[in-house]
């Protein structure tokens, strides 16, 4: 899975870490992995659109996420489809998913078996 990447001489990532110790982590992924784009047949995790996912201590879920291209046709579809998924999750509070353009992104950030489904490896 594409790993997060920092600024030349800044210690910040452009991609915020997720909370991958929390209980609810793989839960989420996998609901995650539930939402499809429509125009390629690979979950959006496994095409590196989900770029954070943050869990509090009261469970509550934020996800930063991207498209493709900005001009997706479900652009304002697609994070309320994320947000239904995580939160039919049993012990979730609430979610809230944020769009965000900054890194776009890029093929690099496929898994490899998005990669290998697509053809491409």
């Amino acid at each position: 899975m594409y790993q997060p990447q920092t600024q030349p001489g800044e210690g910040e990532p452009l991609i915020a870490p997720s909370t991958t110790d929390h209980p609810l982590y793989d839960g989420v992924v996998e609901a995650c992995r539930s939402v499809y784009d429509p125009e390629i047949p690979v979950n959006i995790y496994d095409l590196g659109l989900i770029y954070t996912i943050a869990i509090d201590d009261t469970n509550a879920v934020r996800i930063l996420m991207t498209l493709t291209a900005p001009g997706c046709p479900v652009a304002g579809e697609m994070p309320g489809w994320v947000a239904d998924a995580v939160s039919a999750m049993p012990g979730v509070r609430q979610v809230d998913v944020d769009m965000v353009f900054q890194p776009p992104w890029g093929m690099e950030m496929m898994s490899d078996e998005a990669r290998l489904e697509l053809g491409f490896i």
